[in-house]
């Protein structure tokens, strides 16, 4: 009998994604970073070890506070790495080898070095005000200066920054210098949705999405609850993460640029990483995100500190995680992302295998085997070069 649902055939189920991290690639010039004709020159081999995509990290203008994660000019290039005109080289030699490439989109904030933000603090009045979150301080029974709420930086500190010239404080979840986009404002989505069609229309294929389920706070911005006694600030992600409008966003997001290229979307999930947060932004039905990343993989070993404290690795959470997915996402039809490694932690050969020189080689082929015969889209970073990825 014929099969009247064949496989959904889609390109991004099938590819292999290498990503790159362009500071650290390759230096064509000498000047001690690598740049993107360093990228270019070493397609031929990307495409030897497999690879049918590449994720490339921020390329884009910036001050560099977070390594590009802070971006103050989206249609500009980081001028270490290269110009427009080698971007476009890059996705020309790219498609001539049948690759396509996924640029990283940063749209949960800016630089503070962003003309965006250089109009919205010029003053209270300013057109681009909302396209940030400003508030007024609040001020303690001694007439102390405060934030608005007691939220914490995922960097530590105050999640606020106060602005002298305006009197006001600004969000910035991350760093004083990445200031959080306003996504509840109209004018400034259609404004990010412009700069991702710009890219789209030169070739690009899709992008990974970081910090994705971030843009939608609550409009409050309510005192987070009390979890760290003794902390003046307080984890907030029960209001800033996957919040009420951040469905609406994704499908507006959708409709106003993804659907109308044949392009892939992978989505950072931070904080929500249960089954139903995931299912509701990759069920097929849905018509959301194609994939995701949870990063419960990459962070099962870290401490009370995060990645800069080690917790013991244990073999039982690798196999939990790998049964929560593989299990999960069939259920609602979803797809998973299959990686170990990414620019956010250290390897997964040093951490969860052997450095020593006589395991070395077995670990290594033994973490590339269970990741080559696990469902979903598979991702390598730059260096993890096993031949077991070749066609």
């Amino acid at each position: 009998m014929l099969d009247n649902n064949p496989p959904d055939r889609q390109w991004w189920k099938e590819t292999v994604v290498y990503q790159i991290y362009p500071a650290s690639f390759l230096d064509s010039n000498g000047d001690g970073l690598g740049d993107l004709p360093g990228i270019i020159s070493k397609l031929d081999y990307i495409r030897s070890v497999g690879a049918t995509a590449i994720w490339l990290s921020p390329i884009f203008k910036s001050p560099q506070h977070d390594m590009g994660y802070d971006v103050s000019d989206y249609r500009d290039i980081h001028a270490p790495y290269g110009s427009l005109q080698d971007v476009e080289l890059l996705i020309k030699g790219c498609h001539e080898r049948g690759i396509k490439l996924l640029l990283d989109l940063v749209v949960n904030h800016t630089s503070h070095e962003h003309e965006w933000f250089r109009e919205s603090r010029s003053s209270r009045t300013s057109p681009k005000r909302d396209w940030y979150f400003w508030r007024d301080p609040k001020f303690d029974s001694n007439g102390n200066r405060k934030p608005p709420n007691n939220w914490s930086s995922i960097f530590g500190g105050s999640a606020w920054t106060f602005d002298e010239p305006t009197g006001q404080y600004y969000l910035s979840l991350f760093l004083p210098e990445q200031p959080d986009l306003n996504w509840a404002n109209d004018d400034m989505r259609q404004a990010t949705y412009a700069d991702m069609k710009f890219w789209l229309d030169k070739g690009a294929d899709g992008f990974r999405i970081d910090s994705m389920n971030l843009m939608s706070k609550h409009p409050d911005l309510p005192d987070a609850p009390i979890t760290r006694p003794g902390s003046e600030f307080q984890p907030g992600d029960k209001y800033f993460a996957s919040g009420p409008r951040m469905h609406e966003y994704i499908r507006e997001m959708r409709e106003e640029v993804i659907d109308k290229y044949d392009c892939m979307t992978v989505g950072e999930l931070g904080f929500t990483k249960d089954e139903e947060s995931v299912a509701s932004y990759v069920a097929r039905d849905r018509h959301e995100l194609n994939m995701l990343f949870t990063g419960d993989i990459v962070d099962m070993d870290f401490g009370a500190n995060h990645k800069y404290e080690r917790d013991d690795f244990r073999l039982s959470k690798l196999k939990a995680i790998t049964s929560r997915w593989q299990g999960a996402m069939p259920k609602f039809d979803g797809w998973n992302t299959v990686y170990m490694d990414n620019h956010d932690s250290g390897r997964s050969l040093s951490r969860y295998g052997s450095d020593l020189p006589q395991y070395r080689k077995e670990a290594a082929k033994m973490l590339a085997i269970y990741l080559g015969t696990l469902s979903g889209t598979l991702f390598f970073l730059q260096g993890q070069r096993s031949r077991i990825l070749e066609d």
